[in-house]
């Protein structure tokens, strides 16, 4: 039988959520295209709807699902307090991983695998994601955590909760449009991990805790941080070609470049970029966003390779306000939606994740007699 190092090719199971379609450069919710949802605005309250239920909500349905999700934008009180106790170095993916799994002590129904009741801890999930983080970024600054605005939609809320300000609808607007291209991603390492934790009937906090886990990599969702060090510490346009050419020189791997699926071009890269130069351009600096353009020159006069969903990301971000290591658990506020759907999906198909491996370690060794 044949090995595939790292399942690559290896269709695992179908799904209907969301089809990365490498011949096209496009990517697909739910029969919806992702460039269709950025460039009419969708809402992340909308796709996430869209994710979770397998349509795109009515107007209702929508109010009542933003309801839903306003209601459950709280955390127990003994979660602040642990957050409080936290040691100076943590993590912020770390806290974020080990937060869920808190959670799920909370949770009457944790038991509880129905569909009905996971789609409610789903959109809790959902909710208590950007509570978490932004109380963690505030407590660790030596600030008051600031209770999320009823008024304000998902992705204004945390920008809201991060600084304590009404947020510019530009930045809510980039905000909005990152979350919409994270919210899913058909089988990475994540969501696979999800799946394989929910194939044991495990509950939904678990296997998002295990999610979280796998997210905290630097080769899956880490690469936007590891981007944003890679421009800082390059420093200057000046420098960029040197950089690069050195970091072939000596095989250095560039974060934020190459894609398992899309060879000629990830096309959430495409939205990123116009935002992370809109944004660049609204705080008048510039920099960072046009040092990212020459890496990817550069990068290509040494070979074919494009970049990926972090490489812009990286920027747009940092000019929208958010902390380099809060980069990674804003992808998870976002991934949520899709890994709780995929969870879902997973329990209906109810197949246990069981694969082979090829044992070549000794044979025959003998154990020594008890004297």
């Amino acid at each position: 039988m044949p090995i595939v190092k790292g399942l690559a090719d290896v269709v695992f199971t179908q799904t209907e959520i969301s089809h990365p379609d490498s011949d096209n450069s496009n990517l697909i919710y739910r029969g919806y295209s992702i460039d269709d949802l950025v460039k009419g605005n969708a809402s992340f309250e909308e796709v996430a709807h869209l994710i979770l239920y397998g349509h795109l909500p009515s107007e209702q349905e929508l109010s009542t699902f933003v309801g839903q999700l306003v209601a459950n934008r709280t955390l127990p009180e003994p979660i602040y307090a642990w957050l409080k106790a936290l040691p100076e170095h943590v993590v912020p993916m770390t806290v974020l991983r080990t937060a869920v799994s808190m959670l799920a002590n909370y949770d009457p129904l944790i038991e509880d695998i129905t569909i009905p009741t996971t789609l409610r801890k789903a959109t809790r999930l959902i909710a208590q994601f950007p509570i978490i983080c932004a109380a963690f970024q505030r407590i660790r600054d030596g600030q008051e955590v600031i209770a999320p605005d009823p008024k304000l939609g998902h992705a204004a809320n945390i920008l809201y909760m991060l600084n304590g300000k009404t947020p510019d609808p530009d930045f809510t607007r980039a905000m909005n449009a990152y979350l919409v291209m994270l919210t899913d991603h058909s089988m990475n390492n994540s969501t696979f991990t999800a799946r394989t934790v929910a194939s044991a009937q495990a509950d939904l906090h678990s296997a998002v805790t295990a999610a979280l886990a796998s997210l905290k990599g630097p080769l899956h969702g880490g690469a936007n941080e590891a981007t944003m060090k890679l421009l800082l510490e390059i420093g200057d346009e000046s420098k960029v070609d040197g950089w690069v050419d050195r970091a072939f020189e000596t095989k250095r791997l560039i974060m934020g470049f190459g894609h398992r699926i899309y060879k000629h071009g990830d096309p959430r890269a495409r939205h990123l970029n116009l935002l992370a130069e809109e944004m660049g351009r609204k705080v008048g600096a510039l920099k960072y966003y046009t040092m990212s353009r020459m890496v990817e020159q550069a990068v290509l006069r040494h070979r074919e390779i494009y970049p990926n969903v972090d490489f812009y990301s990286a920027s747009m971000m940092y000019y929208v306000g958010i902390p380099i290591d809060l980069f990674t658990p804003m992808f998870a506020c976002a991934r949520i939606a899709g890994w709780s759907a995929h969870v879902i999906e997973q329990y209906k198909d109810a197949a246990l994740v069981r694969p082979k491996s090829e044992y070549i370690g000794p044979r025959g060794l003998v154990f020594p007699p008890a004297p």
